[in-house]
């Protein structure tokens, strides 16, 4: 059983997203933001849905790609995540989010191929969603999104009773409340400005509209640095804690190179959630 215990801030690893319309410069300011938190891009690496974008900014520093093609399933992505992780990543720029959402394979374009009943259709695919960001947030890394933003639409009632779609800004292009999950969101112009809509650290609670730099994410290290090193949970406990098969799966996934004892524990607590 969890135990009451005080609060403590913890060291953290960023989860940053930027969003921008189409030229807003996000890639750009994730990478500068990127070698500010881990000071030497070699350091730093991009998965690349954005047709080879990743690489106009080589002249930056050694960076490391990796190109992620259709189909863009939460599969592929979570994949491309533990490569980055297992390379020995300090840093990942997933460039960019939208594909996952809203791109060939991804879960709209799945779910639109679906036949049958749409409420169980999502009951299917909302697991896949989730999954992918559950990777995000668990993440040994720290991690920057990118998202493309699109003029939104919304339909009203004009002078002669019809209904007619009216302009409500711009709108991210990835399932809504994504950046809930967010540490700190922050949306670029087309002036590569960028302003908070979202930010846990204080940080930006000036409101006032910045150009991303190094310093940027300098500023952003320091604030993840305060606190104390939290002592790694021992698979065992890990284990135990997991309470839908679907969790301890995700957790098997993650643990290579296992004892036998380990995979052993695996298919006790397993059994003991399939026969809850």
């Amino acid at each position: 059983m969890t135990q009451l215990r005080k609060a403590t801030r913890q060291k953290a690893k960023i989860r940053l997203g930027l969003s921008a319309v189409s030229g807003g410069g996000k890639t750009f300011s994730a990478l500068l933001i990127a070698k500010g938190l881990v000071g030497d891009l070699s350091k730093v690496a991009i998965i690349d849905t954005e047709n080879g974008s990743a690489d106009l900014y080589a002249h930056l520093g050694e960076y490391s790609v990796l190109p992620l093609n259709a189909p863009y399933t939460p599969e592929r992505y979570i994949a491309a995540i533990k490569e980055c992780e297992a390379a020995g990543m300090e840093a990942i720029i997933i460039d960019s989010i939208t594909h996952e959402w809203d791109g060939k394979g991804g879960i709209l374009e799945i779910s639109n191929s679906m036949t049958g009943n749409s409420y169980t259709n999502w009951a299917k695919i909302t697991p896949r969603h989730q999954a992918f960001l559950d990777t995000i947030l668990q993440s040994t890394c720290h991690i920057i999104t990118t998202v493309r933003r699109k003029q939104d639409y919304e339909m009203t009632t004009n002078s002669q009773g019809k209904l007619v779609p009216q302009k409500v800004g711009l709108k991210e292009v990835t399932r809504e409340g994504f950046e809930y999950e967010l540490t700190i969101n922050l949306e670029l112009d087309t002036n590569h400005t960028a302003t908070a809509s979202k930010d846990r650290t204080g940080l930006f609670a000036s409101g006032i509209p910045f150009t991303p730099s190094e310093e940027t994410g300098r500023m952003i290290k320091e604030w993840c640095d305060m606190g104390v090193e939290l002592k790694p949970v021992p698979i065992e406990d890990r284990i135990a804690q997991c309470n839908t098969v679907e969790g301890l799966m995700q957790l098997y996934a993650s643990t290579p190179n296992m004892h036998e004892d380990i995979k052993q524990l695996f298919t006790i607590r397993k059994k003991e959630l399939t026969n809850g």
